[in-house]
């Protein structure tokens, strides 16, 4: 299904026709490429899976009354780095994940301009495909505080917040990666690190979260060193970091770094 709608992406993407942009409420880009992406992946789970409801950053906003029933349910956002489909860098994504009692338990990644695919979830374990090529991914042996650890950043997002936070490390060595390809950098032992100090939605990272902990990674809240959780009252995310480790080794990690 991700596939799918990373044709549909790539249609308007190599056609005059992705220059018209229009604006959200909240003044976030949109494009042809978005809608027929949510289209087709709406359509398609609702054939697979009818029983399981969608929440997608392109469909109307669904209150906490509505959701607040739902065991399941599946997390989307159609095009993931909007702005990097407008810039024409290849960094966007396709974003489905499956979410049972809050937690992310499968998601698939596809960077339609790239052709990756990534897929990971609890039983399956975590993967990448590239030219009809598999490999599985795991995250990387690395030491806490060594001079050099790579550090993923948004190219658009580096605040003071996560100025402050690079401050706090040794030499640390910055990469930069659109949409959730940041945290797949960590999956596949690319990075260690990843701090993200600026709003993001739930459809911006349950998927790729799921690659991350099938590869043994993690993503803990900012403040509460906690597993990020989604379906929430508030689908906006508390602010998280993101570790290529378990969360029994990195919570410890982030408490420290938090400390003046």
């Amino acid at each position: 299904i991700a596939v799918e709608a990373g044709e549909r992406i790539l249609e308007v993407y190599h056609s005059p026709a992705h220059a018209e942009v229009w604006s959200k409420a909240d003044a976030s880009p949109l494009t042809a490429a978005d809608l027929a992406a949510h289209r087709h992946i709406c359509e398609r789970l609702e054939a697979l899976a009818p029983e399981i409801p969608v929440i997608s950053e392109e469909a109307r906003a669904l209150s906490w009354a509505e959701r607040s029933g739902w065991r399941r349910c599946f997390l989307v956002d159609p095009l993931d780095g909007t702005k990097e489909f407008l810039k024409r860098n290849g960094e966007f994504t396709v974003n489905i994940a499956l979410v049972e009692e809050g937690e992310p338990v499968l998601g698939v990644v596809y960077a339609p301009a790239l052709k990756e695919l990534y897929w990971g979830g609890r039983e399956e374990g975590a993967w990448k495909e590239v030219g009809g090529e598999r490999r599985r991914l795991a995250v990387g042996e690395w030491e806490w505080g060594r001079p050099g650890m790579r550090v993923v950043c948004s190219r658009s997002h580096l605040n003071p917040e996560t100025e402050a936070c690079l401050a706090a490390l040794p030499e640390p060595e910055l990469l930069s990666r659109g949409s959730s390809l940041k945290f797949l950098m960590l999956a596949q032992g690319a990075a260690e690190f990843y701090p993200r100090l600026a709003p993001t939605m739930e459809w911006d990272t349950a998927a790729a979260q799921a690659v991350l902990e099938a590869a043994g990674g993690c993503v803990l809240e900012w403040e509460r060193a906690q597993p990020l959780r989604y379906n929430k009252p508030e689908l906006r995310n508390p602010f998280f970091a993101a570790f290529a480790c378990r969360a029994e080794k990195a919570a410890p990690l982030l408490e420290a770094l938090k400390r003046p």
